[in-house]
């Protein structure tokens, strides 16, 4: 089977000044490259030093031409959906539809009271402002009374170029989180935190669910953000890689390092678990990275 390779901006700059130039070459390079699509995703808060996700797309968007954007995920809940669905049909119209957004709850923890979402509440805002977001892109008037938001005659325009709306991805990985991807996504895709077998395991899951539904899953696709540092000095790589992933507990499950045949092994993995897109996502030396991708990793699969 093809696959499609997408690649991670550079969005996390540990030291140094941040450098927008750097940012500018590598998404025409990407473009240039021929890779499927550029994608970001977000921490608002935390003391890594990472640009937002939807402000750092639009800055992509305004360097490219043809290449597809995209965010994943959006963390929804923490999120007031009705100036997002304004933010989000601007990048779509500014890029000339070429947005991609994937949705996700994120984690309960203590720093939801920053963003005023109240315990145990995240699916129920997820639920709401999903509901919010297709209406206003899709609708002339929506009028909705939401346990969070009242809407009434709230009109919105201009609409997405892409129609219905930009394709609404979901990241998620409870069971019942399958379930409303199931019914309610555009695709899927399976986090970087997460293993190849976790990954394998939720693709079976989901097409079980989309076929229930009498949804094709050959028409459902299924993509997988994977941390990688092509490097023949795999301790090097390996080290270095641990640094960056210490907030995941370790790399050794989640991250593919070392030479290209090692890493094309282990991308096989990934596409042979159902992946018809792998997210690339370098977390140092990524313009280095980049020229390997194309030249050395894409050829292999």
């Amino acid at each position: 089977m093809s696959v499609r390779l997408a690649v991670s901006i550079p969005q996390t700059f540990p030291e140094g000044p941040i450098d927008p130039q750097s940012i500018v070459r590598f998404a025409q390079r990407a473009e240039e490259l021929g890779f499927d699509s550029l994608w970001v995703q977000e921490s608002i808060i935390g003391r890594q030093r990472q640009l937002d996700s939807i402000e750092l797309l639009t800055f992509a968007a305004a360097c490219t031409s043809r290449i597809r954007l995209g965010a994943a995920v959006l963390l929804l809940p923490l999120r007031s959906p009705v100036p997002l669905a304004k933010t989000l049909v601007t990048l779509d119209q500014l890029s000339g539809g070429r947005l991609t957004v994937a949705l996700g709850l994120g984690r309960t923890g203590p720093t939801d009271v920053a963003f005023g979402v109240e315990a145990g509440s995240r699916l129920s805002r997820f639920n709401e402002a999903l509901r919010i977001l297709k209406a206003l892109w899709t609708e002339e008037s929506v009028t909705l009374e939401g346990k969070y938001w009242q809407l009434h005659e709230v009109a919105m325009e201009p609409k997405p170029v892409q129609k219905p709306h930009p394709p609404i991805w979901f990241g998620v990985h409870h069971p019942n989180a399958l379930r409303r991807t199931a019914r309610f996504a555009d695709g899927f895709i399976g986090a970087g935190g997460t293993s190849t077998e976790q990954f394998a395991s939720e693709v079976v899951e989901l097409r079980r669910l989309l076929a229930e539904l009498g949804r094709d899953p050959a028409k459902f696709p299924f993509s997988k953000r994977v941390y990688i540092a092509v490097d023949d000095d795999r301790e090097r790589a390996g080290r270095r890689l641990s640094e960056r992933l210490g907030g995941y507990g370790g790399h050794e499950s989640i991250a593919v390092w070392g030479s290209v045949s090692e890493c094309v092994a282990r991308l096989q993995e990934v596409v042979r678990a159902g992946a018809d897109m792998v997210l690339l996502t370098p977390l140092f030396d990524e313009a280095e990275q980049l020229e390997i991708f194309a030249s050395e990793i894409r050829p292999q699969l």
